[in-house]
């Protein structure tokens, strides 16, 4: 439609006109909710309870610090926190009726004094704020150091914040230390940095130091929900948990975000949906999310691959897509041991409903594998020029991965053929023979599987005490027993033994916690202090000089040795073990000898 003729030649209003319409104080200028929504008083903070107590208590015995270190991630308030510091220690009011004068360090602070104002807005002459990012050298220090000197001009305490202050150089903060030791009495510093291990330990010694938290989840999603009510903006609890879970625990990228949120979406009813959340952000959609999860659990790859595709055609970003997916494979996990952790309010219905129905069916093995697998292929989506292709690929290498079974039950299996006979029997072809789906095909609600471990075996000798730490991959257990372990008496669930010198002060109790995990049943292990049998390692060597007596002595390896001056017996192994087969008679009891000294040869 064309706009009516008196509008149609609207000229641009002049400069001038525009001066006298900011003179006349037409419309104050935007401020972002960051800003709008700062902290000014220390019960404002969230998630932050731990510091405030402190504090609280620390201003009413009147044990106040001279210098303060703030640490912690971006947007969780350590610059807000300096400030409110800087106004706790300057919070003055005049008497007003019966009411008396406040003249002192005060942690309360229900209405703003005479400082405040100008401390929250950073412009108070005796508060001075320093970006140690821009101002790293000697001379930025030594003019601090110069004018702590001078009492404050018009409040009780001057406060010196410098900000990042991990980036002062190694000068500057040599020539703070002797200043920030024994200040004047009217000065105080406070610092605040994201990586405090970049400060020297001779400041953080001198420092109060407060680990600022990134807020909770919920917790930053109810905070949303109260800004929204205060700017009079309609928002669904899941697009709120949305933006709470993006900000990563950092209030002002919350905020900055729900600014961005509220402007998205006022070209329509100015509600906040979790679906323009989505797009804004280009996140995938939960639920389509829990779907792709079940289709690679089940080995559907043709429907994996489609809805990754949805997903990216709907503007979802590859790499947030994996992070996404392994956001759920934690939460699958979490959920098979923390059952509660499903009453979080910022988890969706089908979250909390499909991510316990999984954590029951799906086994330990199969999770830990799929996390590992969206870790490395999130690296790969983040690298690649082609970011779908290279997603399409990871979720290929999953969904195999679902149908392969873990170590020990493949050996099972095997093991279980009809005439097998090791390892060498094993198919060719692993996804044929051996298909074991995370999740079965076809039933949508199959029951709970194995997590793959080793079937129970009866342990009645020490020797199936240390194959049972090897089959459970506790190297450095096996290796204790194996070396540091005389037994004394073994009979199933008592073991006694004497430790070798030298020997690992946590082996029997390790063993005995570890034993009760594997086998299920307590067992009694001991030290003992009689004679004991010699360690099974001690047998072991034994076993090989009696081996190689025997074969020093056999009159073929002696002619060899003479035919070969300068050679000497290495190695003796089974013949078997070398050619796979049967050893022919008069070789020396079947062994295999091998000779050092330039030649190497068979008997």
């Amino acid at each position: 439609m064309e706009p009516p003729s008196d509008a149609r030649e609207d000229p641009a209003p002049s400069l001038a006109s525009t001066a006298a319409q900011d003179k006349a104080g037409s419309a104050p200028a935007y401020r972002v909710l960051a800003r709008k929504y700062r902290p000014a008083r220390f019960e404002e903070l969230i998630g932050q309870e731990a510091m405030v107590r402190t504090l609280t208590n620390a201003f009413e015995l009147g044990r106040i610090h001279q210098a303060y270190l703030l640490t912690g991630a971006r947007g969780v308030g350590k610059t807000t926190t300096a400030r409110i510091l800087a106004r706790a220690f300057n919070y003055e009011l005049p008497a007003r009726g019966t009411e008396p004068a406040v003249a002192r360090p005060a942690i309360h602070m229900p209405e703003h004094g005479t400082h405040c104002q100008a401390i929250m807005e950073s412009r108070h002459p005796d508060v001075i704020e320093m970006d140690a990012a821009s101002h790293t050298g000697i001379d930025d220090v030594r003019q601090i150091i110069e004018s702590a000197s001078y009492r404050p001009v018009m409040a009780r305490t001057k406060v010196y914040i410098i900000d990042e202050v991990h980036m002062l150089s190694k000068s500057a903060f040599n020539g703070l230390l002797k200043t920030l030791e024994e200040p004047p009495e009217h000065v105080k510093f406070v610092f605040a940095t994201t990586e405090v291990e970049k400060v020297p330990v001779t400041v953080r010694s001198r420092c109060l130091r407060f680990d600022l938290r990134r807020v909770d989840t919920a917790a930053l999603a109810s905070y949303l929900a109260s800004v929204c009510a205060k700017e009079a903006a309609a928002a669904e609890p899941e697009a709120l948990s949305l933006i709470a879970r993006a900000a990563e625990g950092s209030v002002r990228d919350a905020l900055s975000l729900l600014d961005q949120a509220i402007a998205h979406s006022a070209g329509a009813v100015r509600a906040i949906t979790a679906g323009a959340v989505r797009a804004m952000l280009g996140l995938a959609d939960r639920g389509r999310i829990i779907d792709l999860f079940e289709a690679l659990m089940r080995g559907r790859m043709a429907e994996s691959l489609a809805i990754l595709k949805e997903l990216y055609d709907s503007g979802a970003d590859p790499s947030e897509i994996l992070s996404s997916l392994a956001e759920f494979v934690h939460l699958v996990t979490r959920l098979k041991f923390v059952p509660e952790a499903a009453n979080d309010i910022s988890l969706a219905p089908e979250e909390r409903s499909r991510g316990k129905q999984f954590s029951q069916q799906l086994s330990m093995a199969v999770l830990t594998r799929t996390w590992q697998l969206l870790l490395k292929g999130l690296r790969e989506v983040r690298d690649s020029p082609r970011p779908l292709i290279a997603a399409d690929m990871v979720l290929v290498r999953i969904g195999y991965a679902a149908e392969l079974p873990a170590p020990g039950e493949a050996l099972r299996k095997l093991a279980a053929q009809p005439g097998a006979a090791g390892p060498a029997k094993a198919p060719a072809r692993a996804d044929e023979t051996m298909r074991h789906a995370a999740l079965p095909r076809e039933t949508p609600a199959p029951g709970p599987q194995p997590d793959g471990e080793a079937a129970p075996v009866a342990l009645t000798r020490f020797e199936d005490v240390v194959a049972l730490a090897g089959r459970h991959r506790d190297i450095q257990l096996k290796a204790a027993l194996e070396r540091d372990v005389g037994l004394v008496r073994f009979e199933p669930g008592r073991i006694e033994f004497c430790a070798a010198p030298g020997a690992a002060p946590w082996l029997a109790h390790r063993l005995t916690s570890r034993l009760q995990e594997w086998t299920g049943s307590r067992w009694e292990v001991v030290l003992g202090s009689s004679a004991a049998a010699p360690s099974l390692k001690e047998q072991e060597e034994a076993r090989a000089r009696e081996i190689l007596t025997s074969v020093q002595s056999d009159p073929l390896v002696q002619s060899a040795l003479s035919a070969f001056p300068g050679a000497e017996i290495v190695a003796v192994r089974p013949l078997e073990a070398a050619s796979g087969l049967p050893a022919p008679a008069g070789t020396g009891g079947g062994e295999d000898t091998s000779f050092s000294g330039g030649v190497d040869g068979e008997a």
